[in-house]
């Protein structure tokens, strides 16, 4: 933001004009009425007056001016704001559009991690029935047995796995929800107005 010194205008030509032009218009006023002089005071009071009147001409065409300035400057402001606003806005929806997108991604990934539990849950019960009726022959497989209770083991351990990265990635989920709500919640607050 700049500082107040640089904001200051500095004074116009046209204004030193005109207040030169009053003290000139004074002064002549002054030296007639010292001269005593009725003619030539009668002169230096209408050419005061003319002075004077051309000096508000001046202080008035300067004052215009410097109001349509006034009006260009905010005018830029205010397209300055909107350009800032538009930008904002798209930032956001980007935003959000990419939050959605994310969580949209994991929730895939989870369902397909459901899957995979399912799956490897109806398969670690298959190979406990499997376990169970080998152990009645367990004098003729014991080989097979040693096998299956190593496949019930590298499944209860991916399941188990599947498991923890299926509540990893629920709770990622919970995180990316709070954070597209949060930036939804800000996306909805007016702007302010800048004067």
């Amino acid at each position: 933001m700049s500082s107040p010194s640089a904001r200051r205008r500095q004074r116009s030509t046209r204004l030193v004009v005109a207040v030169a032009l009053l003290v000139l218009a004074a002064l002549l006023v002054i030296g007639a009425v010292i001269s005593g002089s009725f003619v030539l005071s009668a002169t230096a009071s209408v050419l005061g007056v003319v002075l004077g009147a051309a000096a508000t001409r001046i202080t008035h065409s300067e004052l215009q001016q410097s109001r349509r300035d006034w009006a260009r400057d905010r005018a830029e402001q205010a397209q300055e704001y909107a350009a800032l606003t538009a930008r904002r806005t798209a930032e956001n929806a980007e935003f959000a559009a990419d939050m959605t997108s994310r969580i949209a991604e994991r929730e895939t990934t989870i369902s397909e991690l459901q899957e995979a539990v399912a799956t490897a849950q109806a398969r670690a019960a298959e190979l406990t029935r499997k376990m169970s009726a080998e152990a009645r022959r367990a004098d003729v497989a014991e080989g097979a047995r040693a096998d299956l209770q190593a496949g019930l083991d590298a499944a209860e351990n991916r399941a188990a796995e599947a498991i923890v990265r299926m509540a990893e990635l629920e709770q990622e989920v919970d995180v990316l929800r709070a954070e597209l709500e949060a930036w939804t919640a800000l996306a909805n607050e007016p702007t302010r107005k800048h004067a």
